[in-house]
């Protein structure tokens, strides 16, 4: 089989790329801009393009499919070579669902949590033998790539975005998966440059419950107002399981659940994370795992890269990095940090980096979600806004949006400067971003 990837540097698409080349296929690409880790990864594989830019040539009728990157423009000439020789053309959701179209496929959406959940899931899998085919937003222990394919398994189980699917196709890309099990973790508005209003972000998830099989399953979480409402109350023959935050307690700076009268430590804390961890069990048990199974495989879950994750930790404080971005999010991972340890004092830092958080009309959604830490601080780049062609923002109109005590700073040296003079090293710091502050050092 031989595929060409029309974007293969993205974050996604060139582990699909390397997943196809361990599975034996022939696989080529091209790309207007390559970066690391995707480089060296497509160099060590030999799949690297020789050159960056666009080649129609390499577009020829030996080829049996092409993968189109949700960045390829619908003027992009190997896109025309291949319309124009009447090759097949696959989105990456589309080539996803390809490839597992005749195995039981569990998809996990929601607005926050996708990426832990999906992680979870995976986990408690692998650790109890079980074949599957697989696609996670962020490298996690255990897995060489974001994306796998299986010789034997039945099962696969993928992170569903809800972002633009491809050029050509401007549908969410988790309704492409066509869900057996679908899983809904949280709705909070986002993606305002896609969704313009809130209505019609939260049709994408009545389309996605719509399209679930009589003899599938809808697993949501109950505690959330819109995700209850929604998933009630959107026609559908698939069964519902709903899920909530389920009983533990905190013993120094440890979260223990409990099963089978037996207190069960984890790796993982805040709220949020133990309501992820309820929908992976449902889903597991969906997979055919028992209860007992999956408590005995979760309890070793560490957690995955830029989720929570612990960059430094001494006895008198923990530095986290959080991929947090929805408001909702932010609020949760806040919370969670600060309920871990009451006592401590707790920085929390935040950089405006998509589209929707560096939307004027956006920010009143940010309000009081960093309310519990002891300092907060916001940074927000004026370069991010020109390059986005985004109306610039004043700092008192962000200030305003979060309200309380929050900083605001749009000059990473005046930020890490605010960051130094009150990190002594007796406080937790959380660092929240889906970005890099700017470039800023985030070593402490």
């Amino acid at each position: 089989m031989r595929v060409h990837f029309i974007s293969i540097g993205g974050a996604v698409m060139h582990n699909l790329a390397l997943a196809l080349h361990n599975k034996g296929y022939k696989v080529s690409g091209s790309d207007d801009e390559i970066y690391e880790p995707a480089k060296s990864r497509l160099e060590k594989a030999s799949i690297l393009p020789e050159q960056i830019g666009w080649y129609p040539e390499k577009i020829t009728t030996e080829l049996d499919a092409i993968v189109l990157g949700m960045h390829a423009r619908k003027d992009n000439p190997e896109l025309i070579e291949a319309q124009k020789l009447g090759i097949k053309i696959y989105s990456f959701p589309e080539y996803m669902y390809e490839q597992t179209k005749h195995k039981k496929r569990i998809i996990v959406g929601g607005s926050h949590g996708k990426t832990s959940t999906t992680a979870m899931i995976l986990f408690v899998l692998k650790y109890h033998n079980v074949a599957f085919d697989y696609l996670v937003g962020s490298l996690i222990d255990g897995f060489e790539t974001m994306v796998g394919f299986s010789e034997n398994g039945t099962l696969a189980v993928f992170e569903g975005d809800e972002y633009l699917n491809s050029a050509l196709d401007p549908r969410p890309k988790f309704h492409f998966y066509h869900a057996d099990i679908g899983i809904i973790t949280g709705i909070a508005w986002d993606h305002i440059n896609v969704f313009p209003t809130y209505e019609n972000y939260v049709e994408q998830f009545e389309i996605f419950i719509k399209d679930l099989p009589a003899s599938g399953a809808l697993i949501y979480c109950a505690e959330d107002p819109e995700v209850k409402r929604v998933s009630e109350n959107t026609i559908t023959n698939a069964r519902l399981i709903p899920y909530q935050t389920p009983a533990n307690t905190v013993v120094n700076g440890i979260t223990y659940i409990e099963f089978n009268g037996e207190k069960t430590p984890l790796k993982v804390f805040g709220k949020h994370n133990l309501q992820n961890m309820m929908a992976a069990k449902y889903a597991c048990i969906e997979a055919g795992l028992t209860e007992k199974q999956f408590y005995e495989a979760i309890q070793h879950f560490k957690g995955t890269a830029k989720r929570l994750e612990t960059i430094k930790e001494t006895s008198s404080s923990i530095i986290y990095r959080d991929f947090a971005h929805a408001p909702s999010k932010l609020k949760a991972t806040v919370n969670a940090v600060k309920s871990l340890y009451p006592e401590r004092k707790l920085i929390a830092v935040y950089e405006l980096h998509t589209y929707s958080s560096l939307s004027k009309k956006f920010l009143p959604h940010y309000h009081q979600s960093m309310d519990e830490a002891d300092i907060s601080a916001v940074l927000f780049s004026k370069h991010a806004l020109e390059m986005k062609k985004m109306p610039m923002l004043d700092e008192q109109e962000v200030a305003d949006g979060f309200g309380g005590k929050c900083k605001v700073f749009t000059d990473k040296d005046a930020l890490l400067s605010f960051i130094k003079m009150n990190y002594t090293g007796n406080e937790n710091l959380l660092l929240m971003s889906s970005g890099t502050f700017d470039g800023m050092d985030l070593t402490f």
